[in-house]
């Protein structure tokens, strides 16, 4: 009887320890392991006009803990020497930020994911849409501005990697992290404050002013960005042809009308437009190249059968994106 008592108990005592077994979660706390937020899942619609575009979006696999990423932290890095090149996109000029300045304006902020994730930034960096970056047309490359939600006050540290958005109506292109905890991500973009931080002040709000005018370019500068303009005003006399107006390039390339996207010193800006304009304009038929030649590397789009064919899809860029390209012949 004592034996069948004390087997008894033992089945006893280890029914209660089953039952009272740590959860897994808790031993990994013990291990200190950190329990990751569960993300949100997005409640968003494909379309052109909003933050993503077709092929692009937030991907399959949102992983948790996108609440407890921190914001980008400020710090004074060497300027990406390229990105800081004057440049013309659909026939409006850039001349970019040689130096962390006060900045501060309002405007709409769209958001870019899953189709670049991976894909190299202006400052030769992957992109990572779960980090906390965004992409400006002028800031300096890499600096930090903090984005802030006009309508809840929610803001944001991010750090500055990338060149865009090139569309009429908007100020700033912000990574899905930075978009998902500003609480844009299912509206696709909304109106937002960017305001430049300067590493090492205590608030960058007392050095910045509301939609400043924009600072006179350094002579190297507007040489440069005159030289662009000049060439770009060649090509636009429709009856000359690349070699006329000095575009030299692939002697292989096919002839025929083209669009002119854009116009760089820099190979890997241009290769950056052509990502970016890949994704704003996802219905173009025609291939976009980059043409080199006489020291200027143009993003190409077409050829197209004639001028009408082309004027026709320019204008569709023009109402897009707010600017049109300019048309020319090789």
């Amino acid at each position: 009887m004592s034996a069948r008592l004390t087997a008894c108990a033992l089945v006893a005592l280890l029914l209660a320890a089953c039952g009272s077994a740590p959860r897994q979660d808790a031993v990994d706390g013990q291990k200190g392991g950190i329990s990751k937020t569960p993300t949100k899942k997005p409640n968003v619609v494909l379309k052109r006009g909003g933050g993503f575009y077709k092929d692009d979006g937030p991907g399959d696999d949102i992983p948790d803990g996108l609440d407890d990423i921190p914001d980008a932290e400020p710090k004074w890095e060497p300027l990406h020497k390229p990105a800081t090149k004057p440049y013309v996109v659909l026939g409006k000029e850039y001349v970019p930020n040689t130096t962390v300045r006060p900045y501060r304006v309002r405007g709409i902020a769209s958001w870019y994911g899953k189709k670049f994730h991976g894909q190299k930034t202006s400052i030769g960096e992957p992109y990572d849409m779960f980090a906390m970056t965004a992409a400006h047309p002028t800031l300096a490359l890499p600096s930090y501005v903090r984005v802030t939600n006009v309508q809840t006050g929610k803001a944001v540290v991010v750090r500055i990697t990338d060149r865009g958005p090139f569309h009429a109506d908007r100020v700033i292109d912000l990574s899905y992290t930075a978009a998902y905890k500003l609480g844009l991500i299912n509206g696709g973009s909304g109106q937002v404050e960017v305001e430049a931080i300067i590493p090492g002040e205590p608030s960058a709000t007392a050095y910045a002013q509301v939609a400043p005018p924009a600072p006179r370019p350094a002579p190297a500068e507007r040489d440069e960005i005159e030289l662009l303009a000049r060439r770009m005003a060649l090509e636009e006399r429709p009856v000359q042809t690349a070699a006329m107006a000095g575009m030299g390039g692939d002697a292989g390339a096919a002839k025929g009308v083209y669009l002119q996207l854009g116009a760089f010193s820099s190979a890997d800006n241009a290769e950056s437009l052509k990502n970016h304009l890949t994704r704003e304009l996802d219905w173009l038929a025609e291939p976009m190249r980059v043409q080199p030649g006489d020291g200027i590397h143009r993003l190409h789009l077409g050829p197209y059968a004639s001028r009408g064919d082309a004027d026709k899809v320019a204008e569709k860029i023009r109402a897009a994106l707010g600017y049109k390209p300019t048309v020319v012949i090789r």
